[in-house]
């Protein structure tokens, strides 16, 4: 029990730096995301934390600021649940950033009551998946000329439980929360799957991960008996710092460079469920993510 207990206690040791480099981080105002910008401002990185909540936004950058030493960090507006406020962050950064070398889509919603974004889309597969579509979409250009770039997106271990429902993507016909989860993290691992295709030879790399099961407020919809169960696994599962690990090993560490698509636990390659490699669903789901958010994406 003490093992397993101890299986990922340190926090992943590596001296590379980013001076010079710009991060933009969605959610980072709490848990993993902000463990992780205090990790890549302490390396020398610009950092800027994406995040709906404006006034907590500003209270984690002060505290990001006091741990990292680094005055390097700065906060934006940003709702994932709203195509409008997506594009509005996404303007602003091709406007005033000159480079983009890291984007983190880190911010998400997890099993939680039936509810629709601002463009009507299921609230999990519309921030967890729909959200950060467009923003990389947004994005892509200026991370095309800041190569060597990096695009990590977390998704998680339930990824695995999960089906890509292709002709109810909003699940309006059916609704189970836990279900829908497990679809928006399958959708980020098919995600991935395409767009490292899509980048090669770009210089831009693209990693998904699952952070383990971290200790977080995104807790707070389970159910009764999942919160006893949670209660009981809690001495097996990470706190943020520990849970952080793994998204800043796929920002940073160099051997990485070469590799692009994969997916990734505990700083290292893992396995992830068949669906997740499927090359036609994951093309299937591209390309309706692009219709339902009328875009156009090669």
């Amino acid at each position: 029990m003490q093992a397993v207990r101890n299986l990922f206690r340190g926090a992943w040791s590596s001296e590379e730096r980013l001076d010079g480099k710009t991060v933009v981080i969605t959610g980072a105002n709490t848990g993993i995301g902000k463990e992780t910008a205090i990790d890549l401002a302490k390396r020398g990185a610009k950092v800027i934390i994406a995040c709906r909540d404006m006034e907590k936004a500003g209270a984690a950058v002060k505290e990001i600021k006091e741990s990292s030493g680094s005055d390097s960090v700065a906060c934006m507006k940003l709702d994932l649940s709203d195509t409008k406020s997506i594009r509005e962050f996404a303007e602003a950064i091709n406007r005033d950033e000159q480079k983009l070398n890291i984007l983190i889509n880190n911010a998400g919603v997890m099993v939680c009551p039936y509810g629709k974004t601002a463009d009507g889309f299921e609230m999990q597969i519309g921030v967890n998946h729909m959200g950060h579509f467009l923003l990389t979409h947004l994005l892509i250009d200026l991370i095309k000329r800041s190569a060597p770039a990096r695009i990590i997106t977390v998704s998680s271990m339930a990824h695995s439980w999960g089906s890509i429902n292709l002709e109810d993507i909003n699940s309006e016909k059916s609704y189970d929360k836990g279900r829908a989860y497990s679809q928006s993290k399958l959708a980020n691992v098919l995600f991935t799957r395409s767009l490292a295709r899509r980048l090669e030879g770009t210089g831009v790399t693209a990693y998904v991960l699952h952070p383990g099961v971290v200790q977080t407020d995104l807790w707070r919809h389970l159910n009764g008996f999942q919160q006893l169960v949670m209660k009981v696994v809690s001495p097996f599962t990470k706190n943020s710092v520990q849970g952080a690990q793994t998204s800043i090993y796929c920002a940073v560490e160099p051997s990485l460079e070469k590799e692009s698509g994969g997916y990734y636990s505990d700083c290292a390659p893992a396995s992830c469920c068949a669906a997740a490699k499927d090359d036609d669903l994951a093309k299937k789901l591209w390309e309706l993510s692009c219709r339902m958010l009328s875009i156009t994406w090669e």
